[in-house]
Order: structure tokens, then sequence, then C-alpha cells
């Protein structure tokens, strides 16, 4: 049986695990921790092993890092084979902002497609060690599904109290694994207040969430598995394969996450704190937290440097799985994190994240959750305000996927009708040229534009923009008499074009098209790597449409000055 202690985040009062607890027995306060004997893990046994020596032995799950989690028995455990989620590197959308050392923590890959599943099943695991057989919890619904998968699993039945406003489609998943579902006409918070009399009144077992330890051990997780992939990464090797002791672990420079109640980064924090503790990390990451400004108490109060967040009564929000106005006391525990290692909170609108989500989608293609989207805009904001390096390593929790799609995201035209049926002819021997026809209706653009550059990984990011849009014609070419050729031979109706490239420079495709009576007032836009002089910009000056700088635009930039350089 291992043993672990839990420590008062008020009084400091220590005592040894036994069984749940709702308070700390000296004080009464609520916010519980749990502390392991660290040292002790690293200390070499009889055979010269440490921890990290026994990771190498083990499986792709949570589960690996056991002797740090609070479940005392392995026999109770309770998995569906959650963790040791994808490290994915943001190719296209580092190329786009300059930064190439984004990576996103494919959190979608769970069990039931959030991050959620990890703190179901140590929360769940906990509930069984304890002999629970009944349980309550309120939720968004990422918390209510997992939770009930994993009861279900473990026999344990569970109260879902949720708001009207979740999609009909989770509170379905819900109520398959058989769990009840209570439905509140109100906010998150008129939620959880609702579940927690309920529990008092019928005397059920009530998840705490971030005050409890089950939670935010579950959460420290996920930093374990960063640091672990970050060091395979680093030493050139798969970071799908847990390697344990072979490689040094790396931490990143930055953390972001969205956060409704916030106990996701305060537990993946605690994780970080713990590797640095056990000398496996030398520091703890920045942490970024965003919200959406419709339901940004945190960030309101954080921005304000008040100790205390102030609550937002009435969310406006479409992305209600972040409409918690009153996040308690995770607020001070963030805040108190972001002063010890550098960071912040801050906000971004609905609009910004939906903008995200897309450009997520469409640039890396990760079909991201909206609250995730939240993350992303935030990412945006601090790489164009400076307050991201370049060089630094960036990770991104991707808490859970797109569906279901909520329909303010795609809307209603999303997709092209091809009926063949209405087609004349369409039997037979003329299914195939009837198929064409149709298609070729479908295929309606008629502005038509060249990609001249010899960059392949920018070219691919220019057309992957372009081809998002659903809109153009496109013509690439990879040096600049190749490009002249093309757009000579197939005049477009915009150029977007590199400077430096060999051959025939852009500066000279530049003066040729403008002495050209067919070409000279083709439109062009310049995207370059290259700090322009006084006199290369003196060179350009009225010649060209709209200037940008590599790895500093955003997708909406280019389209921007595409649209208004373009013919109406």
């Amino acid at each position: 049986m291992r043993k672990f202690d839990i420590v008062c985040r008020k009084c400091n009062h220590k005592q040894t695990f036994e069984k749940p607890q709702k308070q700390c027995t000296h004080c009464g306060e609520a916010w519980l921790d749990a502390e392991y004997n660290l040292k002790g893990l690293m200390t070499p046994d009889e055979n010269g092993h440490t921890w990290l020596d026994t990771l190498s032995m083990r499986g792709a799950s949570q589960w690996r890092y056991r002797e740090l989690l609070p479940i005392q028995n392995d026999e109770n455990i309770v998995t569906l084979g959650e963790g040791w989620t994808p490290m994915i590197r943001a190719h296209n959308l580092g190329l786009m902002l300059g930064h190439p050392n984004i990576y996103i923590k494919d959190e979608r890959q769970g069990p039931t497609g959030s991050f959620k599943d990890r703190q179901a099943s140590i929360a769940i695991s906990v509930m069984k060690e304890a002999g629970v057989k009944e349980a309550v919890v309120a939720s968004t619904g990422n918390v209510a599904i997992a939770y009930s998968a994993f009861g279900a699993r473990a026999g344990v039945k569970m109260w879902v109290f949720v708001t009207s406003s979740v999609p009909s489609e989770k509170m379905r998943e819900v109520a398959i694994y058989g769990s009840e579902v209570i439905k509140v006409a109100g906010t998150y918070d008129e939620a959880k207040q609702i579940a927690a009399e309920f529990s008092e009144s019928k005397g059920i077992f009530l998840d705490r969430g971030v005050k409890a330890i089950a939670a935010k051990e579950a959460m420290k997780t996920v930093a374990f598995e960063i640091a672990e992939q970050l060091g395979s990464i680093h030493a050139g090797t798969d970071p799908s394969v847990p390697h344990g002791n072979k490689y040094a672990w790396q931490s990143p420079d930055w953390f972001i996450q969205a956060v409704s109640g916030g106990m996701g980064p305060v537990g993946v924090m605690k994780g970080f704190e713990e590797l640095n503790e056990m000398g496996i990390l030398n520091k703890v990451p920045k942490l970024a937290c965003y919200q959406v400004s419709g339901c940004a108490p945190m960030a309101m109060s954080f921005q304000k440097g008040l100790e205390v967040a102030e609550p937002v009564k009435n969310p406006i929000t479409d992305i209600t799985t972040l409409a918690t106005g009153i996040p308690g006391q995770a607020y001070s525990v963030l805040r108190e994190l972001i002063g010890k290692y550098g960071g912040t909170m801050d906000s971004v609108t609905d609009s910004e994240a939906f903008h995200a989500l897309h450009s997520v989608a469409k640039m890396d293609g990760l079909s991201i959750e909206p609250a995730t989207a939240v993350a992303f805009a935030g990412l945006f904001k601090m790489v164009q305000s400076g307050q991201i390096k370049p060089e630094e390593v960036v990770v991104i929790n991707c808490s859970g996927h797109t569906f279901p799609v909520e329909k303010h995201i795609v809307g209603d035209h999303y997709a092209y009708d091809v009926d063949l049926k209405s087609k004349p002819g369409v039997d037979g021997r003329n299914r195939q040229e009837g198929l064409l026809t149709a298609l070729e209706e479908v295929d309606s653009r008629v502005q038509r534009i060249a990609i001249i550059e010899d960059n392949p990984d920018a070219a691919r990011l220019i057309r992957r923009i372009l081809q998002a849009q659903g809109e153009f014609i496109i013509d690439e070419a990879i040096d600049g008499v190749q490009g002249l050729e093309l757009i000579q031979a197939n005049p477009p109706n915009l150029v977007i074009l590199d400077l430096m490239m060999p051959r025939l420079d852009g500066f000279g495709i530049v003066e040729t098209m403008k002495k050209d009576p067919f070409l000279k007032d083709v439109p062009i836009i310049v995207i370059t790597a290259k700090e322009l002089s006084a006199i290369e910009r003196e060179r350009l000056d009225g010649k060209i449409k709209a200037l940008l700088q590599k790895g500093t635009f955003m997708d909406s930039d280019l389209l921007s000055d595409i649209r208004q350089a373009l013919p109406e």
C-alpha cells in the first residue's frame, strides 16, 4: 500500500491520507493538496534504480506515474487507456507566426475526447477505493461525459448537474452511460450550488473539483508527459514512445490554457513543480491563462492587481464551457504561480476565439473545441505583442474536440449540393459526364492568384490560407524566371511575391510587370523575410498593394490585404 500525505493550503496541517475528506481536520479549510516523498523516489534502491528507471518498463498511460498519484492500491485503478496523448508541433501555425517551437498537447485523443478523462479516471478510482457507490458532479459538458463513462466502468452511479446551455448531443452521451442528468436553467455557478445542496440532502458523495485532491493530481500528469515527450523530441527520438530515464526531460518556456474554474493549470503547474523539486527539470514554465471577455473574472481581476477575484454575475459568451463567473480560490493560486514563475492572465473575445478555431483547423488540420480556441487566440495575441519570443518553446493544452459542432462555429452554408438526378442524360454511359458537369458548377471560382515563392514551406502556407477560403484558382512558381513566364502565360488577378529568389528576384518581377501593358495593373502583395532598406522600399513604393513580413502576419491579415487588392 502506497502512503502519501494531505496538506491544508491555509494552515499547512499535514496528515497521512486515509480516505477522501471535505476539509482540513485542523482549521476547516476546504482546499487540500497531496504531498509525496519526492526525494525518496529519486534515491537509488539496492539495485541502483530510481523512480525514473522504473518508468522505462511501463506502458503509455497516465498511470505510469502512479507513485505520484493519490491511489494506495493498484487494484482500485479505473482506466480506459487515458493519458500519453500526442505532442504535435504546430508546423504551419509556427511558420505563419515566426515561432517554430509551438507544440499542441492533443487531449482530444482521450477515451471520451477531452482532458477531463484524466480527472475522471483518478477521481473515480479514489471513489472506488473509498467504497463510494453514488456521486454527484456539476459540469458544463466534458466532465459529465468523462465521469459518466468511468463511473459506469467502476459501478459508481453518477448524478450529473448541467446547465441547459450544454449541447443536447453531450447530454445524450451522458445519459447513454446510465447517469442521471439534471438540467439547470441557470448559470454553471448556480448548477454547482444546486448539486451541492442535492448531495447534502441525499447524503451522496460530492465531487468538489479543484478543491479536492484527485482533480489536481490528475492534471499534473499532463506536465509529466509534456516534460518526457519534449525530452525525446529534443533528443531526436519518437515522442510517442515513453522512455523513462533514457533521455533528459525538458520543460517548455510557456504553458498556455484556457480556464474556467482553473483546475487544469493549477494541477499542471503542480506537476512541473514536483519535477523541478525532484531535480528532473531545471525550471518551471511561465503560465498563460486565457478567458473569454464575456466571462473573465480571473483575467479582469488579474489586470486590476486584485488578490481575490471579482465575480461575473451574468456571463455573456457563446463558449459556455468557460462561463464560470465565480472562480473562487483557484484564482489566488494561479496568481501566486504567475507571480513566482512569470506569465499572465488575459482575455479574448468570442470572435477572436472562433477565428483561432478556424485557423488551427485550416492550417494544421486539428479540429479543436471552442475552449481550446480561446487558448490559441491568446497565443496569437501574445506573439503579436512580443510577449512570447520566437525561440521560446510553447505548449498549448488542446483540451477537447470541436464536436458536437455548435451552429455558430461553421454556420449553415458549409457544403455544396450536387444532385445528379436532376442532370439530363445521367444514366449509366453518361454518368461520368453528368458528374463532371455538376462538379464544374460547384467550382465557380473566378479569381486567379499566382504565388511566386522559392521556399516550399512558405508557399504551402500561403496556398493553404487561400485554399481554406475556397474562392481562388492558384498558380505557383518556385523562382523569378518561372514566375514571370507563368503570369505572362496566364495573367492572374493578383500576384503574391517573395523578394529574395534565384535567377530573378522579386524587385525584377515588379519592375517587369509595371512595364508590361497586360500586367501593369495586376495588384502585387509582397511577403518577405528580408528587412528592407530605405532604397529597397523606395523601389517598391507605389508599385505594390501590401508588404507583409514573414513570420509576423496572421491569415486574416493576408486575406484582408487580398480582398482590398482584388477587383470587385
